[in-house]
């Protein structure tokens, strides 16, 4: 939010990397100028860069002061609010829109209307393509520009996507009882040496993985960051068929709880008597949990819109992650190579332990051991259970793991798996 002083001075600055003037043509209740697509091609620059602010009612070259009238200002607003909603994917969320009475050259009081666009983490297409500021203008981004600006928001750089700040976050958006997991004392100096903090246009905001770890609803600050769960009857994705559903959500270790039990609760135990009783379950739970940890550990942040999404059938699992494959990895090396993608991500859950019983049963102390063993453990313990190794595959820059369920030693999957506690 900027007052009226500060608005002034930037009108007397001129326009720079982190400011535009716009001239408003209003007929009736229809803004005719600026025109939808060039200004959603100037906010989404804005955002692609390092933020900045438009001002309306002031002439881009002459610096004049041309104003808004009273009766128009809510027409502005929406339009602007509207832009940033509709003419720019993903949708701009991270903008504040206000107006100031300010006086021009004469001494005439006028009214501007301004949006103040903040960094986004995200890669931002507007009307026309992707554009980003340069100096006082906006520029499109050449091919190379956008796959070396992709890259950095998503892969390993000399600050990777989970260190990056998120926009309108301070300490105050990180929970104590979380953070002090990760710290030995309560302060600034101590959140930001673990990179749960950082300096960002000289105000300190909450990272990444400050707030995927640390803070109690993640999904608020950074969109679909939970593990949808959802089990079906059958061997389909159909919602007529659907048993049971569930959102997890809450910090990143959380999560992982959750989808395991909801696994759990569905993992069909079947069982003979012969001369002992012998049990077999569907699916080995320390291979779940060890998939459910790589899809949290190594999903692209970056990517907006998309979860993590698990599904379970009556002869399936699956587990799709968003994200294409880091690095040099591919879906035939994922057992012998090792890539981290969210490198804090990975300290940070290396560092938190499992209760007694849940580590006892994944033979784990803590939630990641980082030793690169977690798809090797995948691929071993489901194939002694089903026979059949389970599959990964790229698709639609998701990477989706299938695990087969085990036979019933009666000789049948079934449909409707019994509950079990484990």
């Amino acid at each position: 939010m900027h007052t009226a002083s500060q608005v002034m001075e930037m009108v007397h600055t001129s326009e720079n990397s982190g400011v535009e003037f716009k001239e408003v043509r209003i007929v009736g209740k229809r803004v005719e100028e600026p025109h939808r697509d060039s200004l959603s091609d100037e906010l989404a620059a804005f955002a692609n860069q390092s933020g900045g602010t438009v001002i309306f009612g002031v002439a881009d070259h002459t610096r004049q002061i041309t104003g808004i009238t009273t009766s128009n200002i809510s027409t502005l607003v929406s339009y602007i609010s509207e832009i940033c909603h509709d003419s720019v994917d993903p949708p701009l969320v991270d903008f504040y829109v206000g107006d100031v009475l300010v006086k021009d050259e004469f001494g005439d009081e006028r009214y501007l209307v301004y949006v103040q666009v903040e960094k986004s983490l995200w890669l931002h297409k507007s009307s026309n393509g992707y554009f980003y500021r340069h100096g006082n203008s906006k520029r499109e981004m050449t091919t190379e520009h956008l796959l070396r600006v992709g890259q950095s928001r998503s892969q390993v750089r000399i600050i990777s996507f989970d260190e990056q700040a998120v926009p309108n976050t301070n300490q105050d958006n990180l929970q104590k009882d979380l953070y002090m997991q990760f710290v030995a004392n309560d302060n600034q100096s101590s959140l930001t040496q673990r990179r749960l903090l950082i300096t960002h246009n000289d105000s300190l905001h909450a990272t990444v993985s400050g707030i995927l770890m640390c803070n109690p609803v993640p999904d608020q600050y950074i969109q679909n960051s939970y593990i949808q769960a959802v089990f079906y009857r059958g061997k389909h994705r159909d919602a007529n068929y659907q048993i049971d559903a569930k959102d997890c959500r809450g910090p990143l270790n959380e999560q992982i709880i959750c989808a395991y039990n909801f696994v759990s609760q569905y993992n069909r135990l079947s069982a003979i008597k012969e001369v002992g009783r012998e049990e077999k379950p569907q699916y080995s739970m320390r291979a779940v949990f060890e998939a459910l940890v790589n899809a949290i550990v190594h999903r692209d942040y970056s990517i907006y819109g998309s979860k993590i999404r698990l599904f379970m059938f009556s002869d399936r699992l699956e587990i799709h992650s968003p994200g294409a494959l880091a690095n040099t990895l591919t879906v035939e090396n994922l057992a012998d190579n090792q890539f981290t993608r969210n490198e804090l991500l990975s300290r940070l859950l290396s560092e938190l332990s499992l209760n007694d019983g849940l580590g006892q049963t994944v033979r784990r102390r803590y939630f990641l051991e980082r030793r690169g063993e977690g798809v090797g453990i995948i691929l071993r313990e489901s194939e002694s259970l089903s026979g059949r190794r389970p599959i990964y595959h790229m698709a639609d820059g998701q990477l989706k793991l299938t695990i087969h369920a085990a036979e019933s030693l009666q000789g049948s999957t079934g449909n409707i798996p019994n509950c079990n506690n484990g």
